[in-house]
């Protein structure tokens, strides 16, 4: 794993900013951000840069600073299908905690050039040991991580092909989007096929479906941009097929 690693040469109230934006970390002391603070390194990545793999031991977590990672798991015919998409101030690859001899749950992918954060997973257990704020905080963020992939595995297996591509922009658009007058700006460089990966189906049910959302005035696909151009019909078009 190639990485360029940066020390900190910003102010030290920049940082603990930041990390008191993490969710599991929000509203913790300040000394407890600081002793974090002392232990966390920066490294930036270029777009397409591997971060870490789901064939390599794990060694700690990390949070995305700027940019946006793809995490994916790899088939039995080595086909790449994405479990989830990270954004600022998210943590991935937190399951490895208390773990040891583990490899990492997935392979971690930027999609867009920015700065991650990384943790040693002893340093974090460390904290978490000794910090029951801390503690109650991870296995909150934990327990809504798991209910939201619970929430999407149980539309995967239920929900017809157009309704799963609907539900999957509607969470990217809550998640990724930008709301301009009621058209909503889904700015994620994912082809066809990687979007197709999120549904759980095949890239030419995908484009079908999106041909019938063009046709119906209900997006239209810039590059890889995704626009719905009226948000408030999409969403209730989205529900009332549910």
């Amino acid at each position: 794993m190639e990485m360029a690693e940066s020390n900190f040469d910003g102010s030290q109230a920049h940082i603990e900013e930041f990390l008191g934006k993490i969710e599991v970390f929000r509203n913790l002391p300040r000394q407890s951000i600081q002793l974090i603070d002392k232990r966390i390194r920066k490294m930036s990545f270029r777009k397409s840069e591997k971060i870490m793999s789901e064939f390599e031991m794990a060694k700690g977590v990390f949070f995305v600073h700027s940019g946006i990672v793809k995490l994916t798991k790899q088939d039995e015919h080595g086909n790449e299908l994405i479990v989830c998409i990270k954004k600022k101030g998210e943590i991935f690859a937190e399951a490895c905690l208390f773990n040891n001899g583990e490899t990492y749950p997935a392979t971690g992918t930027m999609i867009k050039e920015g700065e991650v954060y990384f943790l040693n997973t002893a340093d974090l257990e460390q904290e978490l040991l000794l910090s029951p704020e801390l503690a109650v905080q991870m296995i909150r963020y934990m327990s809504d991580s798991l209910r939201d992939m619970t929430s999407i595995m149980r539309d995967i297996a239920l929900l017809d092909v157009y309704t799963k591509t609907m539900k999957t922009l509607e969470r990217l658009a809550e998640r990724f989007g930008a709301n301009r007058c009621n058209q909503m700006f889904i700015e994620l460089p994912l082809t066809v096929q990687e979007f197709s990966t999120l549904v759980g189906t095949s890239r030419e049910s995908v484009s079908r479906v999106f041909s019938k959302l063009k046709k119906d005035g209900l997006i239209e696909i810039k590059e890889k941009h995704i626009i719905i151009l009226d948000w408030c019909r999409f969403c209730g078009v989205t529900h009332k097929k549910i």
